[in-house]
């Protein structure tokens, strides 16, 4: 279903009770329990306006729903997307612009994670979304086994080969330990192109999916995977894979992986080891990309609901909600004023992992501000991945084949 078609059914959205704002999720356990107890403190400190949370499915998932929700009238006062398909969602006309949500808000905003430092060129646009769960991939690592080994995080690629190999066991009985885990999937594969020094698409709009650097970095995985065998790709795809990997992660199974920060607290609270993270190794240059997710507001609503969706937004964007949400998940903390109260109260030093992904935020990439951005990742890019990692398929080959589509 296009967008465009929701566009033009005018983006309609079903009459609510005054004050009651509708608000769709896609995460659970944890980060879903975290979520529903700020909004429940949300009721406690205010009654004028009732915030109605919906779980949706994951982020994929709930993207669909919203889709179909804009097409048949039937759009939430809020919710969440994924970065990559905001500027495919603006583009549409479907978002309603929220700079009324305040200055005050505004000029608090981490600027890494706002929407002109998470995308070049969205300084000209119209401001759409507003940082909600924003992450970065680091590293995790089971420590008390790399104390053992005498192993400390890699700091490159070479680094990441070596201590993989040393991190591996052939165990008994088919008990194998894998020395490094990731999902080979588009957001750790374009971390790889940003440290190999390329870029998914160039500031002037060219789609060159890292040209030479894409290459190399799924050369990197094909080798790990393949030929070493130090690497384990996960089983599943999408959100599944991730699951697997903090799976094989707890289970010892896995002595190194790479995921969000998102698990962080979650990985801390289940492993029965001590765990150390650390940013991921740089190539030719340290690069990340941030990732996670956005608030926006469909168009259509009513203005009372509007006002009313724009004062749950600003209480969550304010320092102590911003700080409780990303303590209690692993989560980046959005507001700069809340992250120097973290510092202020010592909680990094007592807490250092939490400190990897925001130290992490001076080597950021920007994704470009390119409508076609999700459509690259989700049609084009991540079903050829596998087929390079996993499959016979030349990492040149897949690469030149997705850049021949990608205007298709």
């Amino acid at each position: 279903m296009p967008l465009a078609a929701a566009s033009a059914a005018g983006c309609s959205v079903p009459r609510r009770a005054p004050g009651e704002v509708a608000l769709w999720f896609s995460y659970g356990g944890n980060n879903r329990k975290v979520l529903l107890e700020l909004v429940a403190r949300f009721h406690r400190e205010q009654t004028r306006v009732k915030v109605l949370p919906t779980f949706q499915g994951d982020y994929f998932e709930g993207l669909i729903k919203l889709r179909t929700g804009l097409f048949v009238g039937r759009a939430p006062t809020l919710t969440h997307v994924v970065g990559e398909v905001v500027p495919y969602l603006a583009a549409a006309g479907v978002l309603e612009p929220i700079d009324a949500v305040g200055d005050e808000v505004l000029n608090d905003l981490e600027p890494a994670l706002s929407q002109t430092g998470t995308f070049e060129g969205a300084a000209n646009e119209p401001l759409v979304c507003l940082p909600f769960n924003r992450s970065t991939p680091i590293a995790y690592m089971n420590r008390p086994l790399f104390d053992t080994l005498g192993l400390a995080p890699p700091a490159t690629w070479e680094e990441l080969r070596a201590v993989a190999k040393r991190a591996s066991d052939e165990g008994a009985a088919g008990k194998k330990r894998w020395g490094f885990e990731c999902p080979v999937d588009w957001w750790f594969w374009s971390a790889l192109v940003a440290q190999a020094g390329g870029a998914i698409i160039t500031p002037a709009g060219e789609v060159e999916l890292g040209g030479e650097a894409g290459v190399e970095a799924l050369t990197l995985w094909r080798d790990m995977v393949k030929v070493e065998r130090t690497m384990k790709p996960p089983p599943g795809r999408d959100y599944n894979a991730w699951e697997a990997t903090n799976s094989d992660f707890l289970a010892g199974r896995a002595a190194m992986i790479w995921t969000s920060t998102a698990f962080l607290r979650y990985l801390e609270d289940n492993a029965p080891f001590a765990v150390l993270a650390a940013p991921l190794p740089a190539h030719r240059m340290k690069g990340v990309p941030t990732g996670g997710t956005f608030f926006v507001m469909p168009r259509g609503l009513g203005q009372d609901e509007r006002q009313a969706g724009l004062t749950f937004l600003r209480w969550m964007m304010q320092p102590e909600q911003a700080n409780e949400w990303a303590t209690k998940t692993g989560y980046l903390p959005v507001s700069r004023r809340g992250r120097r109260d973290l510092e202020r109260a010592g909680f990094f030093e007592k807490h250092p992992n939490f400190r990897v992904a925001i130290d992490q935020l001076a080597h950021a990439r920007r994704w470009p501000w390119h409508r076609e951005l999700f459509r690259i990742q989700r049609e084009i890019v991540q079903p050829r991945l596998e087929a390079a990692v996993l499959g016979d398929a030349a990492p040149a080959t897949v690469l030149a084949e997705a850049r021949e589509l990608k205007a298709g």
